[in-house]
């Protein structure tokens, strides 16, 4: 997947998932939603473009290294997430059942972008 390809998806996935809490907000929902939700919302999907958009970078310059990015990226957006939200629950106090379907909703769908975009790069790997 070219660069340029992958911030153009990038952009309209982030949308596309902001979609759902715009609508719990303005439908007046707003208890399903935790307080700081965009903030939780912004850092997984920044963290999201920074890993995917280094594993690119790094697979345009040296694709034999391209595993081992993927898995240094993986393993870093984890223990990112992982502090930041131990930080997080620290300093704001929430509702457990809100936070836990509020951070699945946001973390498993960047993730499973995230895997649906660097495995396009070893399709059209194999094509060559």
């Amino acid at each position: 997947m070219k660069i340029y390809r992958f911030l153009l998806f990038h952009l309209f996935f982030v949308a596309a998932l902001a979609v759902v809490p715009i609508i719990l907000m303005y439908s007046g929902n707003l208890d399903m939603l935790i307080p700081h939700f965009w903030l939780l919302f912004l850092y997984i999907s920044g963290l999201t473009f920074i890993v995917i958009l280094s594993v690119l970078t790094i697979y345009n310059a040296n694709p034999e290294l391209y595993a081992q990015a993927f898995l240094a990226g993986t393993v870093f957006k984890i223990l990112a997430i992982l502090i930041f939200i131990l930080v997080f629950t620290i300093k704001t106090p929430v509702n457990k059942l809100v936070f836990a379907s509020d951070f699945a909703y946001i973390y498993f769908l960047n993730t499973a972008f995230e895997v649906y975009g660097l495995l396009c790069n070893l399709r059209n790997q194999k094509l060559k």
